[in-house]
C-alpha cells in the first residue's frame, strides 16, 4: 500500500529529532548537519534504522539544510544522493514489520523573502526546485517541508516541489507561544494556503512542545480537510553541563501525543530532543488509538499573509476602490504608475472596515500583466487583507496569483468554455476562491431560472478540475434597475435560489444596481439589505460609503451577528464624534509632520521619504528624528508587543523610516543621530554553522533605524571574529543568533570568548530554540524573545553608557 493510501486509513509515525542525536554522536558545533551523510555515513544510517526499529513510518533523510544557496551543484547532489542511499539503507537493514517510506526534508532558506527581506520569490522557488528535482532524481516516496515560520517561503517550497514532481507533500509550520507564524500567520490561515495548493498533509513542527500545540491541533483540525500533523520538541530546551537537554520525558511527551491522536491528529512524530527512545514509547502509547478520518470541512475560505476570512457566518464586504471604472484619479494613477496612490486607497479602505480589497489595475496602454503583480506585491507590502484578483487578462491573474501570499479571490470566471478552460487550471494549481458570473456564450441571461443553470454548469465544470464548490461564489450580476426596473428582482431570485438550491455562496458588486439615477447611495443600500436577507455571502462595495456602511452595521445588528452590538455602538459612536470635532487650523509644519508620522506608521516609504523632504525646509533634522520618526517607531513597536500588528508591518514601517532618515543624511554635512547613538556600536552575528539570519537582519534594521551603528558580521561566524569586532569597534553590545539546537553549542561558545576578552561588552541573544532560561544558562546577559525587545534593552545599555 502506498502511502498516499496509508494517510487515508491509519495513524502514521514520523521520526524523531535528527540534529540534536548527531550532537550525541560528535557533531561540532557550527557543523552541517548533510555533510554527516558523506563524512559519517555510517552513524547517520544508525540513527535512521533506530527510528524505524522504533516504529517510524517515515524517516526524513538528512537534507533538511540542502540547497543551492549553502552548497555549490555538484556538493549539493552527492549530499542528496548520498542522504537517500544512508536512508534506503536503513530501510533495508530494519526488520520492524510496519510500512516503511523515505522522505526528501526540506528546511527554511533562512532568509526572508522580498517584500520583507531580500530574498525574490521565484528565487526561492528556483532554489527549491533544485532540491526537489535531486530527490525524485534519487528516489524518496514523498516530500516533507518543515520548520517554515513564514507563509510566503512556505508558498515557495509548495510550488517548487509540486511543479517539480508528482510526489505527495506534506507541509508543517513552526509557530510561536502566541500561535501564529514570526510573520503573523494563523493556523487556519496556512491551512486554507496549504490545502488549496493541494499539499497532502499540513500541521506544526519544532518550537514548542507537545502541551503548547494542543490548541494549535486544535484549530488545524476543526479547519483542515486534509490529515492534520504533529511534531513537537521534547519540550523546551535549556544547557547542563554544556549539553542541551529539554524538559519533557518520553511517557510525558507520549501522553500528550495521545490526547492529540484521540483527537484526529493522523501523523505524529517527535523533532528536536525527541530520539528513538520518544518514538518507540509513542507508538507503543498510541497503537490502539482509533484512527479518524478527516472530513471535508465545506469551508469557503480566502486568507492573506496573517489571517483567514471565511464566507457564511457574516457577510463580507469587499473594497472596490481600487479600480479604474468611473474613476479618473485612479486612471491616472495607474497612467503614471502612481503606487503610493494605490496604497492609500487601500489603507483607506482597510481602516473603513473592508474584509478583502478587490484589485483591478485594467486600462488601455499599460501593461497590466505587469501593473497588476507591483499592485498586489505592494499592496501586501502595508496591509493584511485578503486581495481579490479581479483580471479578465488571464496571464495577469496567474502572475498575480504565483506571488500572492495567501489564498486570493480571484474574479473572474463564466460560463463560457473558454473562461472556464482558462481559469481553472489556474484556481486548481495556485488555490483560491473564484467568483463565477452567471454568463455565457449567450450573454446574461433574463431570468434567474436561466442564471441559475449556469451556475449548475460551471460546478459540473470545476469538478471536472478537481475544483470542489466550496472555492466557487456566484454572481448573479446586478444590472442597472434604470435600463430594466426588473432587474434587481431578478438578480435577487437567482442569488436566493442559488444559496437555497446549490448551496453555494454569492457575491455582488451593489453599486451597479444604480447606475444613471440620483441618490445612488439610498437606493444601493436598499439593494444591498435586501440582496443580504436572500442569502448574500458578500457585497463589492465602497466602505467609505455612510449609507452602505450604516445598512451592513444595522443589518448584523439586527441578524444576531454583532455580539452586544459592539460594532453597532462604536459605529454610532464614530459617526457622533465625526460630528463634533471642530479642530484648530494644524500650521503647515504640524500637517506634515502628522502625515510623516502617519506614513511610517503605515509603511509607506516612498511617501515618507517625500514628506521628510518637506519637512526639512521647515525643521531641523535631529529635531524631526526625536519628535516624529522615533515616537512612530515607538508606537509601532509597542503595537508589535502587544500583538496588535505582525512583523511584516513592523518592517515596513522601519523601510519607511529608514526612507525618511536618508532625507535627513542627505541633507546634514555630518550625519544626524538620535543623541549620539551612531557613535555606540552594536556587533551582530549569525554564530559559526548557522545560515538562518532572518532574526539578526530584522533586529539590524531596527536598531539602524532608531540612530544605533550597527556593524553585522553576517551568518556562519566565528566566535572569534566576534570578539575582534567587539574589541576593535569598542561595543558595549553584541547581539547573537542561532536558529538550528546544534548551533547553540556555537552560540555558548562566542558568549563565553566575549566575556573573557570583552568583559565590558553586554550579550543578548535570540533564535527560536532559545528561551530566557537557556539563554541564562549558556551565559548570556539578555534574552531577547523578539527585535523589539532587542532595541528596548539596547536603550537600557546607551543610557547605562552615557
Amino acid at each position: 500500500m502506498g502511502i498516499t493510501e496509508l494517510l487515508n486509513s491509519k495513524i502514521l509515525f514520523l521520526d524523531g529529532g535528527l540534529g540534536t542525536y548527531l550532537q550525541k554522536e560528535g557533531l561540532k558545533p557550527g557543523e552541517n548537519t548533510e555533510s554527516w551523510n558523506l563524512t559519517h555515513p555510517q552513524v547517520v544510517k544508525s540513527v535512521h534504522k533506530k527510528y524505524y526499529d522504533a516504529g517510524s513510518n517515515i524517516v526524513c533523510a538528512n537534507t533538511f539544510g540542502a540547497n543551492s544557496l549553502k552548497y555549490a551543484p555538484d556538493e549539493l547532489e552527492k549530499i542528496i544522493k548520498a542522504a537517500v542511499e544512508n536512508a534506503v539503507a536503513a530501510k533495508n537493514a530494519s526488520t520492524a514489520p510496519q510500512e516503511k517510506f523515505i522522505a526528501l526534508d526540506i528546511g527554511s532558506l533562512g532568509k526572508l523573502l522580498k517584500p520583507f527581506g531580500d530574498l525574490e520569490f521565484e528565487k526561492a522557488v528556483s532554489v527549491y526546485a533544485e532540491t526537489v528535482k535531486l530527490g525524485v532524481k534519487y528516489n524518496v516516496d514523498l516530500i516533507m517541508i518543515e520548520t517554515m515560520n513564514d507563509s510566503y517561503e512556505t508558498k515557495a517550497a509548495l510550488l517548487a516541489a509540486k511543479e517539480n514532481s508528482s510526489l505527495p507533500v506534506f507541509v508543517t509550520n513552526a509557530y510561536g507561544e502566541d500561535e501564529k507564524l514570526i510573520t503573523g500567520a494563523t493556523p487556519e490561515a496556512m491551512v486554507a494556503m496549504l490545502e488549496g495548493m493541494g499539499a497532502d498533509a499540513v500541521g506544526a513542527n519544532c518550537s514548542l512542545g507537545p502541551k503548547q500545540l494542543q490548541n494549535i491541533a486544535k484549530r488545524m483540525l476543526k479547519c483542515a480537510s486534509v490529515p492534520v500533523i504533529m511534531k513537537p520538541n521534547a519540550g523546551m530546551p535549556k544547557s547542563i553541563g554544556g549539553k542541551t537537554v529539554f524538559d519533557v520525558n518520553a511517557e510525558e511527551f507520549s501522553l500528550e501525543m495521545k490526547k492529540m491522536a484521540e483527537a484526529g491528529v493522523t501523523v505524529l512524530g517527535g523533532c528536536c530532543g525527541t530520539d528513538d527512545s520518544y518514538i518507540k514509547l509513542l507508538v507503543d502509547t498510541v497503537k490502539d488509538v482509533e484512527f479518524i478520518k478527516q472530513s471535508e470541512k465545506h469551508l469557503t475560505v480566502v486568507s492573506s499573509y496573517t489571517h483567514a476570512v471565511y464566507f457564511g457566518n457574516k457577510p463580507v464586504i469587499i473594497g472596490e476602490r481600487i479600480n479604474p471604472t468611473g474613476k479618473k484619479r485612479f486612471r491616472q494613477a495607474l497612467s503614471e504608475n502612481d503606487i503610493g496612490y494605490i496604497l492609500r486607497e487601500g489603507l483607506s479602505e482597510q481602516e473603513n472596515g473592508a474584509h478583502i480589497l478587490d484589485v483591478n489595475v485594467g486600462i488601455p496602454g499599460i501593461d497590466e500583466s505587469a501593473m497588476l503583480k507591483s499592485a498586489v506585491f505592494e499592496l501586501q507590502g502595508v496591509l493584511d487583507l485578503p486581495l481579490q484578483i479581479d483580471t479578465s487578462d488571464i496571464t495577469a491573474m496567474e502572475g498575480a496569483l504565483r506571488l500572492y501570499n495567501g489564498k486570493a479571490m480571484i474574479n473572474s470566471v463564466n460560463g463560457k468554455e473558454e473562461s472556464m478552460k482558462a481559469v481553472f487550471p489556474l484556481v486548481k494549481k495556485y488555490g483560491g476562491v473564484v467568483t463565477a458570473l452567471t454568463l455565457d456564450e449567450n450573454g446574461i441571461p433574463e431570468t434567474a431560472e436561466e442564471r441559475v443553470r449556469i451556475a449548475e454548469k460551471i460546478l459540473r465544470t470545476a469538478n471536472e478540475y478537481g475544483i470542489d464548490k466550496k472555492d466557487i461564489v456566484f454572481d448573479t450580476l446586478a444590472m442597472t434597475v434604470s435600463a430594466d426596473p426588473l432587474a434587481a428582482r431578478v438578480t435577487i431570485k437567482a442569488l436566493s435560489e442559488i444559496r437555497r438550491r446549490l448551496n453555494c455562496h454569492t457575491s455582488l458588486g451593489v453599486s451597479n444596481v444604480s447606475f444613471g439615477l440620483p441618490e445612488r447611495g439610498a437606493l444601493n443600500a436598499s439593494f444591498f439589505l435586501l440582496a443580504l436577507e436572500n442569502g448574500l455571502s458578500a457585497a463589492i462595495l465602497n466602505p467609505g460609503s455612510r449609507e452602505m456602511i450604516s445598512a451592513y452595521k444595522t443589518y448584523c445588528a439586527l441578524c444576531g451577528l454583532d455580539e452586544g452590538f459592539a460594532d453597532y455602538i462604536s459605529f454610532c459612536a464614530e459617526n457622533e464624534a465625526d460630528k463634533k470635532i471642530v479642530a484648530e487650523p494644524l500650521q503647515k509644519d504640524e500637517d506634515i509632520s502628522l502625515q510623516l508620522k502617519s506614513a511610517i506608521i503605515k509603511g509607506l516609504k516612498d511617501n515618507s521619504g517625500e514628506l521628510c523632504r518637506k519637512l526639512l525646509l521647515q525643521r531641523d533634522g535631529l529635531e524631526i528624528v526625536q519628535t516624529v520618526v522615533i515616537p512612530a517607531l515607538d508606537e509601532v513597536g509597542k503595537g508589535f508587543e502587544e500583538k496588535r500588528i505582525y512583523l511584516p508591518q513592523l518592517l515596513m514601517s522601519a523601510e519607511a523610516a529608514k526612507s525618511a532618515f536618508e532625507k535627513i543624511k542627505a541633507a546634514a554635512e555630518k550625519k544626524e543621530s538620535a543623541g549620539g547613538k551612531d557613535s555606540f556600536p552594536v556587533v551582530l552575528a549569525t554564530v559559526k554553522g548557522d545560515v538562518h539570519d532572518i532574526g539578526k537582519n530584522i533586529v539590524h534594521l531596527l536598531l539602524e533605524n532608531y540612530g544605533y551603528n550597527v556593524i553585522d558580521l553576517g551568518k556562519d561566524v566565528d566566535k572569534q571574529t566576534v570578539v575582534d569586532s567587539v574589541l576593535k569597534s569598542g561595543a558595549k553590545l553584541a547581539g547573537l543568533s542561532a536558529l538550528m539546537t546544534t548551533t547553540v553549542p556555537a552560540m555558548e561558545d562566542t558568549i563565553e570568548v566575549l566575556h573573557k576578552q570583552a568583559p565590558d561588552c553586554r550579550v543578548v541573544v535570540g533564535g527560536a530554540v532559545l528561551t530566557k532560561e537557556y539563554a541564562e544558562s549558556i551565559g548570556a546577559d539578555k534574552y531577547s524573545k523578539d527585535a523589539m525587545e532587542t532595541v528596548r534593552y539596547a536603550e537600557t545599555i546607551f543610557k547605562e553608557n552615557e
